[in-house]
């Protein structure tokens, strides 16, 4: 009984009858290392509604970490809104805040766009979500909607039931008839931040934007082709300047990574008959306190 109870505290969850406050004390007073030996993380995670008390910090990888002193992005700004607000997911680190602030208002001026809409970016406190994303984890992965926001005047029911709008067509061979000039634009602005990593798209927008592109070209670098990702773009951020306890994704490949999307698109056109020698899928594992850094346990302790 008394390790449910621990566990129940460590989780602040309302079904074990606490409200947030009175979570918060019993934290405090729980050993929360053995409390969290079988716990999945992200219910640890999850169940925390604010960001920590500490200092701006990632810590581990973008799949593998946690996120302290998260900060949130204000529910709607001169020109985003944050989207989905029942997960409170609009939470990152201060760079990541800034980068959506700037790169919204570069996004308004583009035809047709008043600024972006904003998906997940993390929880509160980062680290393994409770449903979808397996990265997003350190509060440096912000999803962007496809969607122009025309309007930045949504209600909190709209952001819950409004969509965004597919750009893909032919299984993502190819960008379908909304994707715009301003597409290019928008995701070309974020590619040319200094901070941004890496940005997933479908295959086909990547081709489509080497065809387009007839100025610089570096920057397509960092676009990648990934699997799904014609809803919205996903911008990976690097590790701000010294924090240590951040874990980088190796730089892309040298070149513009073309040859790369067109291959990506061949075998979605023709796919390749299936390898019997291909290993199976490993399992998706559930990551507990063990797998992460060990700041994130201070990180869930903190007020």
């Amino acid at each position: 009984m008394k390790r449910i109870l621990a566990i129940c505290a460590v989780l602040a969850l309302a079904a074990c009858g606490e409200s947030e406050a009175q979570s918060e004390a019993s934290v405090k007073s729980i050993d929360i290392p053995g409390a969290m030996q079988k716990v999945p993380a992200k219910q640890l995670f999850g169940a925390r509604a604010t960001g920590s008390r500490q200092a701006p910090a990632p810590y581990g990888g973008y799949s593998k970490g946690c996120l302290a002193g998260g900060v949130q992005l204000p529910e709607t700004g001169p020109t985003w809104q944050a989207m989905r607000l029942s997960r409170n997911r609009n939470w990152g680190h201060p760079e990541t805040i800034d980068f959506i602030q700037r790169l919204s208002a570069k996004a308004a001026q583009q035809p047709g766009w008043n600024g972006l809409y904003i998906g997940d970016i993390s929880q509160p406190r980062g680290g393994p979500m409770l449903t979808g994303h397996r990265s997003h984890q350190v509060g440096l992965d912000i999803d962007i909607w496809m969607r122009p926001a025309n309007r930045l005047n949504l209600s909190r029911t709209e952001r819950e039931n409004l969509s965004s709008i597919s750009m893909r067509r032919s299984k993502g061979a190819f960008t379908n008839g909304d994707w715009t000039r301003a597409h290019h634009e928008i995701i070309k602005a974020a590619a040319q931040d200094p901070r941004t990593a890496r940005i997933f798209v479908f295959p086909g927008a990547k081709v489509r934007m080497c065809k387009d592109e007839t100025g610089d070209r570096s920057w397509l670098n960092k676009i990648r082709p990934w699997y799904g990702h014609h809803y919205h773009f996903h911008v990976r951020l690097k590790c701000p300047r010294g924090a240590r306890g951040c874990v980088d994704q190796s730089p892309p490949p040298r070149g513009d990574g073309c040859a790369d999307a067109q291959r990506w698109v061949n075998n979605i056109l023709n796919p390749p008959p299936p390898d019997p020698d291909a290993p199976k899928p490993k399992p998706r594992v559930e990551l507990t306190m063990a797998n992460l850094p060990n700041q994130c346990v201070s990180v869930l302790q903190s007020p």
